[in-house]
């Protein structure tokens, strides 16, 4: 079976395709020839991550497709209910990139809190010049040990930024559509673990009542879940980081409730009009900024073509049962 991984998959899941006796492609190819490569070199499984789109025409079109597969959470760039509709297996890899996501939200935590983001772009223009000045200006800054860390979603990702928001010291609040009780586990580096069982509400009021800092974590949504009535409700000074799909939060009520100092300060890793976003977010010095990164590091990405590899093998092995 010939695999196509037009957007890049490890070493790791390369190697464990071929010793299973796929063929794996080499080649990337441009998102307005897909459907004819797929169809000149009969192509069976096509792996995505976000920059490959999936849609009907592309389903209707390569009728040689058995396996569509996404590397990573959310599959919005892939018309999943058709392609199953159609007999064409959809996976993906819900929890490979869950750490490297949950440590780029506190990356940008710690940002925010320390001034980071902003003394990192005036230190070679200023750093000389205006030291002591900067030195002042970037002096209240905040420790997250004691603060509530306010999680918008509980899956994989979210469970891990809750873990992550318990290991420094945190107060933790999580939201989600309905209630939900989890037991999640920190491992340490001695081989011990402690359990925490924690439970979600789905009042948003209360949620945001006295939360400091907010991560979003959630699909892609329809409707912003943060907007100008959730704004009102933060407490001032709150921190928010939004790592989940642009549209979940509303950029331009974003940008008003920092000017109105009731966002202290903001992060995004992901924005309504990806690859182009508005110059006010990306000019904007309470803004702490990452281009879609989320899941971008050398491990995730091991971790993401392994899982697929994984499950593409046992997906071939059951057909062949």
């Amino acid at each position: 079976m010939k695999v196509l991984a037009n957007d890049g998959i490890s070493k790791t899941g390369e190697l464990a395709l071929k010793e299973a006796g796929f063929e794996v492609l080499p080649n990337r190819v441009a998102q307005d020839h897909v459907i004819s490569f797929i169809n000149e070199n009969n192509v069976d499984i096509l792996l995505v991550r976000s920059a490959t789109k999936v849609r009907k025409d592309m389903i209707d079109a390569c009728p040689s497709l058995k396996i569509i597969g996404r590397g990573g959470i959310g599959m919005d760039n892939i018309d999943v209910d058709y392609a199953k509709s159609k007999g064409i297996k959809v996976i993906n890899t819900p929890n490979a990139s869950s750490k490297s996501v949950a440590e780029l939200v506190f990356g940008h935590f710690f940002a925010l809190a320390r001034f980071l983001h902003e003394s990192n772009r005036l230190m070679p223009l200023e750093g000389e010049t205006h030291f002591d000045a900067m030195k002042k200006s970037f002096s209240k800054a905040y420790e997250l040990s004691g603060k509530t860390l306010g999680v918008i979603g509980f899956g994989s990702i979210g469970q891990e930024v809750v873990k992550m928001g318990i290991a420094l010291g945190m107060k933790i609040k999580v939201l989600t559509k309905t209630p939900k009780t989890k037991v999640l586990t920190l491992d340490f580096f001695d081989g011990q673990t402690l359990n925490f069982e924690i439970t979600s509400t789905n009042d948003m009021d209360a949620f945001l009542k006295d939360t400091d800092f907010i991560s979003i974590n959630t699909p892609k949504t329809n409707e912003y879940i943060i907007d100008t009535p959730q704004f009102e409700k933060m407490k001032d000074g709150v921190y928010i980081v939004n790592t989940a799909r642009g549209g979940v939060i509303n950029e331009v009520a974003l940008i008003d409730f920092i000017e109105s100092e009731k966002v202290a300060g903001a992060a995004l890793d992901v924005f309504e009009n990806e690859p182009t976003p508005e110059l006010p977010l990306l000019m904007n010095p309470a803004l702490s900024l990452s281009p879609h990164v989320g899941g971008n590091t050398i491990d995730a990405q091991e971790k993401i073509g392994a899982e697929l590899a994984e499950q593409i093998i046992k997906l071939q092995k059951e057909t062949i049962r």
